[in-house]
């Protein structure tokens, strides 16, 4: 199992907070550094100073690190025109060096799209939408230098695009994740290299995973050539102490933590881990909630990962 480290910068980050995380992942050995893609804060911070663009942090950290991976969980399709994006992410995939992985959704966070005047349709059209930006985006890097590219969508439409510029990668991985039981799935199986299941109890990831794999089936694909991965809190500590100080600069409870993420000493985070890898999970992003706390980047990667990998 690969470890990999996914933040949630619109909590109050700023650039220079992500890239020492980034920095510091990358000189630790974890496998990648994703963040997420919102606009507004949630709960109760104040989300100082305010949020950042995960593509223009993404380019700017692919420029700043040389090995890690770079990608996002998730990208909202309802931010931004599939040509347009499609552009920014062969863009970066260039400025790191083909180091860029591609998770795209349906975005489903109603306030932040009123909160900065974007279009939040319902949840049907929201993934009539993803479908047709996902046959666009890879419809476009797929197609040969000096042909042209078309699709006339119920929402979008394309005519004779050169699809320029072509990724790095041939192709850029794109991640798929969620917890639908029907058109996830279907959509996992048909453009993805990735699912990805966050936050959810062991059980319900492996019913995920499950209904992926019958998904790759119905359509003729081997189940095993998708990655399977989950996203789960992190909160690991030396002593109780140190994992209440943790927890309440995260602004969450430690009990609480200890029953929905992976929390505890480092042989517990170890052992739930080892359990999620049992089930198939290839990759785990440990969300980094307190990003100033680079020892506990240090201790997850001294005395957690050794034992997953």
């Amino acid at each position: 199992m690969r470890l990999r480290i996914f933040t949630e910068p619109q909590q109050g980050a700023t650039y220079d907070d992500q890239l020492a995380v980034a920095l510091a992942a990358e000189r630790l050995g974890f496998d990648a550094f994703f963040r997420s893609d919102h606009y507004l804060v949630m709960g109760d911070h104040d989300g100082l100073p305010g949020p950042t663009d995960a593509w223009i942090t993404l380019a700017g950290l692919a420029r700043e690190t040389s090995t890690i991976r770079l990608g996002t969980l998730m990208t909202a399709a309802t931010f931004r025109q599939p040509g347009p994006l499609a552009i920014s992410v062969a863009q970066v995939d260039h400025m790191s060096r083909g180091r860029v992985e591609f998770g795209l959704g349906t975005g489903w966070y109603e306030a932040e799209h009123a909160a900065y005047g974007i279009p939040f349709p319902p949840l049907g059209e929201r993934f009539d939408r993803l479908t047709d930006q996902l046959e666009i985006i890879t419809g476009m890097w797929a197609t040969p230098v000096g042909e042209t590219y078309s699709h006339d969508g119920e929402y979008y439409r394309v005519t004779d695009s050169p699809g320029l510029p072509k990724p790095v990668q041939t192709p850029i991985p794109i991640l798929i994740g969620g917890g639908g039981a029907r058109r996830t799935p279907a959509l996992a199986a048909r453009f993805a290299a990735e699912f990805n299941i966050a936050f959810t109890s062991l059980t319900d990831s492996a019913s995920a995973f499950d209904r992926v794999h019958r998904a790759c089936e119905a359509v003729e694909r081997a189940p095993e050539s998708i990655i399977l991965s989950a996203a789960q809190v992190v909160c690991c500590g030396t002593s109780e102490a140190e994992l209440e100080r943790r927890a309440a600069a995260m602004g969450r409870e430690l009990g609480e933590l200890r029953v929905n993420g992976l929390a505890g000493s480092p042989a517990e985070v170890v052992e739930k881990a080892l359990e999620f890898k049992e089930i198939g999970t290839g990759r785990m992003y440990l969300q980094m909630l307190d990003m100033s706390d680079l020892d506990h980047l240090e201790l997850i990667a001294t005395e957690v990962m050794p034992h997953v990998a």
